[in-house]
C-alpha cells in the first residue's frame, strides 16, 4: 500500500471531509472511491478506443442507424 500527499485548499478538504462523514466514511475510503471510478473510467475509455481501431466504420454507422429508427 502507497501514501499519496495531496494539497488542497483548505476550504476543499473541508468540503470534502464533510462530503465524507455523509457518507459514513472516512477521507482515505472517500478517495479511494475516486481513483476507483476513475481507473474505471480510464479503462473503459482505453478499451472502447482498442475496439474503435479494430471495427468496420461503415458497419458502426449502420447500427447508429439502425438505433435512430428504433
Amino acid at each position: 500500500m502507497s501514501t499519496l500527499t495531496l494539497r488542497i485548499t483548505d476550504s476543499k478538504y473541508e468540503r470534502l471531509k464533510s462530503y465524507a462523514k455523509s457518507k459514513n466514511i472516512s477521507l482515505n475510503k472517500l478517495f479511494d472511491e475516486f481513483a476507483t471510478i476513475a481507473l474505471t473510467q480510464f479503462d473503459a475509455q482505453t478499451r472502447f478506443k482498442l475496439m474503435a481501431s479494430k471495427g468496420n466504420k461503415a458497419r458502426g454507422l449502420a447500427l447508429l442507424d439502425k438505433i435512430d429508427k428504433a
